[in-house]
């Protein structure tokens, strides 16, 4: 077999994904009511200890609750007053997020944070995001005044430079339209492609900005943000974190590391209060 018809197999799979994430469940409810297990408590009060809530972000396809079922009650249980939002809808898909245009995305995190922090008293929130929810906050921190209102942002396994699925990407512009059926169908998919004029506008002129203290947790096994290594910010202060240099042995790939590693949970809480930071390793799955 050619290689080309080989590589056509899983972008064939790619594109069959997204277009059944576009095909309304008749049967699920536009709106998620299942129990959050404690967070999204808009009655809890930062601590002393904790000072800041904090903000889950989830990843294309996801949404506020099954993203988080292993990390917000990690941190719930540690004392944090923890918050989660549904954002990039798209009409007439219910469940199924994250696929709307990640500017847009952006526009609907900051008002969630607005929200939060008039409901905890806050002054500053600490946002951990999965995957495009790890970068999409990047943009409300540059575009849209995010800066001032947060503190941290944690990304785990996120899309700051794009990815390549593993070079499929790089196909498109051999298959003519699909790109276009990407942009009008999933615009979140379209612009976590490297390259991409959003991810363009993002980048240019440096990955952060002052005032806020960047993590980024990767693992080699990632097979969807591609390269992995695209996903650290490449500036003074940011701290990227390759979650096999503190446990040979873990395994986790793109969604294991959001949903339930508890090495990269660890690195969480220490990103979030570096001053009581403790080390991780392969231990920390019993913490």
């Amino acid at each position: 077999m050619l290689p080309w018809r080989r590589a056509l197999r899983p972008l064939t799979a790619l594109l069959l994904t997204a277009a059944a994430a576009l095909v309304p469940a008749t049967t699920a409810h536009a709106t998620d009511t299942r129990p959050t297990s404690g967070w999204n408590d808009y009655t809890c009060r930062p601590s002393a200890a904790h000072p800041r809530p904090v903000v889950l972000v989830h990843g294309t396809f996801g949404n506020s609750v099954d993203n988080w079922l292993g990390l917000a009650p990690y941190l719930k249980n540690r004392g944090y007053c923890v918050f989660s939002l549904d954002y990039g809808q798209l009409p007439g898909v219910p469940f199924f997020h994250g696929l709307g245009p990640v500017d847009k995305s952006a526009q609907q995190l900051a008002a969630h944070v607005d929200k939060v922090l008039a409901a905890t008293g806050a002054a500053e929130t600490d946002i951990v995001g999965h995957s495009q929810g790890g970068m999409m906050p990047r943009y409300y921190l540059k575009f849209l005044g995010g800066a001032a209102e947060v503190n941290a942002l944690v990304g785990i396994a996120p899309s700051n430079h794009g990815t390549t699925l593993s070079g499929l990407t790089n196909l498109l512009p051999y298959f003519p339209g699909v790109g276009d059926l990407l942009n009008e169908h999933t615009p979140a998919l379209a612009d976590q492609v490297a390259g991409s004029d959003l991810l363009t506008k993002l980048n240019e002129g440096g990955d952060t900005v002052p005032g806020v203290r960047y993590t980024v947790l990767a693992t080699r096994y990632d097979q969807v943000v591609t390269p992995y290594r695209s996903q650290f910010l490449d500036e003074p202060g940011v701290r990227n974190v390759l979650l096999q240099d503190l446990c040979p042995v873990d395994l986790s790939e793109h969604l294991a590391i959001g949903l339930f590693d508890r090495i990269a949970f660890h690195e969480v809480t220490n990103a979030l209060d570096p001053a009581h930071a403790t080390p991780t390793t392969c231990a920390s799955v019993f913490d």
